[in-house]
């Protein structure tokens, strides 16, 4: 297939991917295997380390007792890549290090037996930006933290870290990988692990891009959400475009090195829809949101519907549905409900997130997919065919171009409309 994206020099920007010519919306435009990559802690009990599917049952590797497969299969195409992490995960037993930590540590291990392969198609890990010489003494500590956990994790291998490839140490690998890693989501948008994948760094940021990112496991595609001139840049979101412009230019800020000058930022476009209704009620849900969050990760769902429904009732009337700390409400009690079969609740506050998702995201965006698709699984189930119908054409007219038509999502979509489709005319 011919090389559709190319590396250039971006004006303002330093390195850019552009595209080498004209590319429809839905178009695939590159697909990357990771430098290296490594199941999040959060779900490393239900996440295959080989190829990241997420399962209630999976065998656990019985030396560190630490690492899951589906299969002996995938446990053994892990094997080569998982033997030295094995072994640092032994000596720590029970203590298991941050992602951060572990990515790091494989990433030191390929560069001391350095070989390049396609994951530097267009971009070496070398060339990566590390930002030292932008951050700030803080950020640099936290870096230097970071490197002091590492050598704990390697202990005796620490010592081969002399063997690095000239111009690379380790809290200069540490910094690129805090730049340039993506977290790797499953189809649903549920992050299952972190990975390096140099060539995609090669994407600049906009606040409204032209592409998106959906994973298949390891696999990282990258797809036009838009028609592409020959020679446009192209551009992904570093951040969630779903949020104030105030906080996304400081994210960027601390974690990217850049003061964000795009024309969403610079009009705060979206700002008066996002942060709609009194400010004191709406900083009252943002305070707690972190507290949602830790109940959602701890799957304490019972509190997470009575904390969450108690929020947006005390709101209802002054807080409109679109405010995002509102939305985001709205969504901890719909994951909540769903995971409680609550049903009929669930379709009440799912439907009340569509409008503000078509708002923030207009380009088709898998958030938005995944949000419809939700929805109308949730009609279908309750009977509600014909609403079902329309909510899920609406996801697979946007899932065709975020995910593809030949993703298992958009597959399993495609199913569920024929399903219905045969409900519909045997009724």
């Amino acid at each position: 297939m011919a090389q559709k994206v190319e590396r250039f020099c971006s004006p303002g920007k330093g390195n850019g991917l552009r595209a080498v010519s004209s590319l429809k919306a839905g178009e695939l435009l590159f697909s990357a295997e990771p430098f290296a990559c490594t199941v999040s802690k959060r779900v490393i009990k239900s996440t295959c380390e080989n190829c990241l599917s997420r399962k209630d049952k999976l065998r656990r590797c019985s030396q560190c007792k630490i690492a899951h497969y589906c299969n002996a299969s995938c446990q053994k195409r892990s094997w080569p890549e998982h033997r030295e992490e094995c072994r640092r995960l032994q000596r720590l037993h029970p203590t298991i290090p941050t992602d951060s930590v572990r990515l790091v540590a494989k990433i030191l291990s390929k560069l001391v037996n350095r070989s390049h392969g396609p994951a530097e198609k267009l971009y070496s890990l070398e060339e990566l930006e590390s930002h030292l010489s932008d951050v700030t003494e803080e950020k640099r500590s936290q870096l230097e933290d970071l490197g002091v956990a590492l050598r704990l994790y390697l202990k005796e291998e620490a010592d081969c870290l002399s063997e690095l490839p000239p111009g690379l140490d380790p809290i200069s690998v540490i910094a690129k990988v805090t730049c340039n890693c993506f977290s790797i989501s499953d189809g649903e948008l549920q992050e299952v692990g972190v990975g390096l994948y140099p060539s995609v760094s090669l994407l600049n940021h906009a606040c409204r891009p032209n592409c998106v990112m959906v994973f298949e496991g390891r696999i990282l595609r990258l797809r036009a959400v838009r028609d592409i001139r020959p020679l446009e840049e192209l551009t992904i979101s570093y951040t969630d475009v779903m949020t104030p412009s105030q906080d996304r230019r400081k994210r960027l800020r601390e974690q990217y090195c850049f003061l964000c000058e795009c024309e969403r930022c610079v009009t705060a476009d979206k700002d008066s829809d996002m942060l709609s209704g009194p400010e004191e009620d709406w900083m009252s849900l943002q305070h707690n949101i972190p507290r949602l969050e830790l109940l959602q990760s701890e799957q304490k769902w019972e509190e997470v519907l009575r904390e969450s429904q108690a929020l947006s009732g005390s709101r209802a009337g002054t807080v409109p549905d679109r405010n995002v700390y509102l939305l985001r409400v709205l969504d901890f009690t719909l994951d909540a409900c769903i995971n409680l079969a609550q049903w009929d609740q669930a379709l009440e506050f799912g439907t009340r997130t569509l409008q503000p998702y078509r708002l923030y995201y207009p380009d088709p965006h898998p958030a938005r997919a995944i949000q419809l698709m939700r929805v109308g699984k949730l009609q279908h189930f309750l009977g509600r065919l014909a609403e079902a119908q329309e909510t899920l054409r609406q996801a697979y007219d946007v899932m065709k171009v975020t995910h593809g038509e030949e993703h298992a999502l958009t597959v399993e979509l495609t199913s569920k409309l024929e399903e219905i489709r045969a409900e519909m005319d045997s009724s």
